[in-house]
């Protein structure tokens, strides 16, 4: 017979492993983010095709790249990590019509018609990351 303690406890073991769950995804998101900002230098050919013609492709791969590591260093510190995760998921927002304009583009940035039709939903999967990491 479950008895108000034992419910209480199986709440109380859900809701901490719940609580760690999603510090080790913010943390994960967090160092994706920096990686990701890291690779805007290491591999600007990589983003250049993605950022529209009208726009100062260099200047905003650089600005995108130290926004990404900011952002994802942000995720470490508590005080900022509510602001950081923020920051992800405006982010990810932002991206989102880059990737829906690449699945229609004669020659996809991201390399083909098959790599952008599987990229696009995972900028949905990434969306709902950061959402996820951000909700109290």
């Amino acid at each position: 017979m479950l008895t108000i303690h034992r419910v209480l406890f199986f709440v109380t073991v859900y809701l901490k492993k719940m609580k760690t769950t999603k510090l080790i995804l913010t943390f994960l998101f967090g160092a994706f983010m920096v990686f990701a900002g890291i690779s805007h230098f290491l591999k600007p050919a990589m983003f250049l095709p993605f950022i529209p013609d009208f726009l100062p492709r260099e200047a905003v791969n650089y600005l995108a790249g130290i926004a990404e590591i900011v952002i994802g260093i942000g995720v470490f510190i508590p005080k900022f990590r509510s602001l950081a995760t923020l920051g992800i998921l405006i982010m990810m927002l932002i991206f989102l019509p880059l990737h829906i304009i690449d699945v229609f583009k004669e020659h996809p940035a991201i390399g083909s018609h098959q790599a952008a039709l599987v990229r696009l939903p995972l900028q949905f999967v990434l969306i709902f990351w950061a959402w996820f990491i951000h909700k109290k």
